[in-house]
């Protein structure tokens, strides 16, 4: 498959999945931690000498779902290990699919914990024999809501088994979980929180009404093969895909309205290079391993710093290169401030064209625009009260 010499996390964290110990492992996406757990457990399946269901791998989302199965698939092509992705979303026949694969007897199933419960509520999955539990971006499961969901997960699994636990950051709560799951685990950090070397970051100061004008302008005869840009909601991202259209831009958005079938085919466009613009929102950054993109644009500033981190790691995987351009409102500017003191350092703020007009002042420390920062129109709308106001302890109606 290409692979002449191991990741950091994957010289790390091989040996000690190998000795059968638990992990815990921090690790910045698009270090190649799918591969650290993957093959040792491979290793482990393929020297067994009974085969049953063996390893449990849950995902946040159905996209790292897919991934992961598609890489288990290549890399266990020789050895007749077989697998099988478990989500939500598609229609009847994807969940008879997954159920008969299950019933006929699989090594690993990759799941998000919604559907893996419902298909356990089914009686269709046997954990008595699972030897591998694997938690993969753990973090974002949190996030999501699912921490009850994964608590009732691993109380039907065997006491005796190996839990890996990976994850991008270690906030208190994520912390809280591995020391209640994990048993003497041995622990790796990788590169907490800091972007690959390989992407070069840019800011622009912009007001909303500029930015798909600053798209057009950055896309527009510029040599791109493969954009990815992230808005910060569906709705966002929907008003994008038809800006963009409007624009001549050929790009495709994909959120949880589409089907799921809807969804793999505008993916596998993407990764086949068939679409060179894909726009979607942070559940994306986490879900896609596609190689070679150009440009990541940031077309809202992420509210979490963390996803900021998810989002430029799309570009400059594997020791290559790439942009990332963030656009900053006036009112998104402490966020991004946030984001530079995570990541410890001030991303440059690139001078608008002039066909594009001015945009706002950077000023991190101002709640909101500063008089400086207004447009003309922006004045204080006067207060629709006339004389005292009423009094905040009267009895509400």
């Amino acid at each position: 498959m290409g692979f002449s010499k191991p990741t950091p996390i994957q010289e790390l964290a091989i040996p000690a999945i190998l000795q059968k110990k638990d992990l815990i492992a921090c690790a910045q996406t698009g270090t190649g931690k799918t591969a650290a757990y993957v093959l040792p457990i491979l290793s482990n399946i393929v020297n067994s000498e009974k085969r049953n269901l063996n390893t449990v791998i849950i995902a946040p989302t159905r996209e790292l779902a897919q991934q992961i199965d598609q890489q288990i698939e290549g890399f266990s092509y020789f050895l007749g290990v077989s697998s099988i992705a478990i989500y939500g979303g598609g229609d009847g026949s994807a969940w008879d699919q997954q159920k008969r694969a299950m019933e006929g007897g699989v090594d690993i199933i990759i799941a998000t914990p919604g559907r893996l419960i419902a298909q356990m509520a089914m009686g269709t999955i046997r954990f008595e024999h699972v030897e591998h539990l694997v938690l993969d971006e753990a973090d974002r499961m949190l996030d999501m809501g699912f921490y009850e969901d994964i608590l009732r997960i691993i109380k039907e699994l065997p006491v005796k088994r190996q839990t890996l636990f990976f994850s991008a950051t270690m906030p208190p709560k994520i912390r809280a979980l591995a020391n209640r799951i994990l048993k003497d685990p041995v622990e790796i950090n990788i590169a907490i929180s800091k972007p690959a070397e390989g992407i070069l970051q840019q800011a622009y100061m912009v007001h909303n009404e500029q930015k798909d004008k600053l798209i057009d302008y950055l896309l527009k005869d510029k040599t791109y093969n493969s954009v990815l840009i992230f808005a910060s909601t569906k709705d966002n991202v929907k008003k994008l895909d038809r800006n963009l259209h409007r624009l001549g831009l050929r790009a495709k958005a994909i959120h949880s309205d589409l089907e799921q079938n809807e969804r793999e085919n505008v993916l596998r466009e993407f990764k086949n290079k068939q679409l060179s613009i894909l726009i979607g929102t942070d559940v994306l950054s986490r879900g896609i391993d596609v190689e070679g993109i150009d440009l990541v644009i940031n077309y809202d500033v992420p509210p979490d710093p963390e996803d900021y981190i998810h989002r430029i790691g799309r570009t400059a995987r594997a020791a290559t290169t790439g942009t990332a351009i963030t656009f900053i409102n006036e009112m998104e500017q402490r966020k991004f401030f946030r984001i530079e003191s995570l990541i410890g350092k001030e991303v440059p703020k690139m001078p608008l064209a002039p066909e594009l007009g001015v945009g706002p002042a950077y000023n991190p420390e101002a709640r909101r625009p500063t008089s400086e920062n207004k447009r003309p129109d922006q004045g204080r709308k006067p207060s629709r009260w006339k004389g005292k106001r009423p009094s905040n302890n009267k009895p509400r109606s």
